[in-house]
């Protein structure tokens, strides 16, 4: 009498593979721009950024979106520093400004700040911790908003009349969108 018999090894790698074909083809996951856009502080710029993304935005998964906007978050990063970078060269005579902006840098930088957690996020994409994408976004958030109003909230913000508020708003709102499409690749 033949019977068919599966062994405990060859059980459980098909467990894993239907585990790893389910994770890829929730990775892959696509929802429309508009419906991410739509949950953003300015969804004008959100559509503006997605649809930028050379190939185009419609149909394209939520992991590629995620490492466009990771991508151009970098980009506005990068200019946020090189600015602040000049706004201390031309700051000599005034120390508040001056201590400001180097604040800012260390808030922006690529050891510590801004730039490291945006590397940080990008690992994270890579290794499918979605959660911990929008952890980490989170945190640029934090370093952005840092560099604007203080650590402290006893200190009142320095009155910043450069185009520094300008910059580092747009990397928010960047990694804003970040964040809601962090919110679409953890779902089920």
């Amino acid at each position: 009498m033949a019977y068919f018999s599966i062994t405990p090894s060859v059980l459980s790698s098909l467990v894993l593979l239907f585990f790893l074909f389910v994770a890829s083809s929730s990775a892959s996951k696509v929802v429309d721009v508009k419906v991410i856009c739509a949950q953003v502080q300015d969804p004008k710029l959100c559509l503006s950024v997605l649809n930028s993304k050379p190939g185009g935005a419609k149909g394209a998964d939520l992991v590629t979106l995620a490492q466009y906007t990771i991508n151009v978050a970098r980009v506005k990063a990068t200019n946020t520093v090189n600015l602040i970078n000049i706004l201390i060269a031309k700051s000599g005579s005034d120390p508040k400004a001056k201590e400001h902006y180097k604040i800012c840098l260390t808030h922006f930088n690529k050891d510590e700040g801004a730039l490291n957690d945006i590397d940080y996020v990008q690992e994270l994409l890579k290794k499918g911790d979605y959660f911990g994408v929008g952890t980490a976004a989170s945190a640029v958030l934090t370093d952005v908003d840092d560099c604007l109003t203080g650590e402290d909230p006893e200190d009142p913000p320095y009155p910043d009349k450069s185009n520094l508020p300008q910059y580092a708003d747009v990397v928010q709102k960047i990694v804003e969108i970040l964040l809601i499409i962090s919110k679409y690749l953890t779902e089920k």
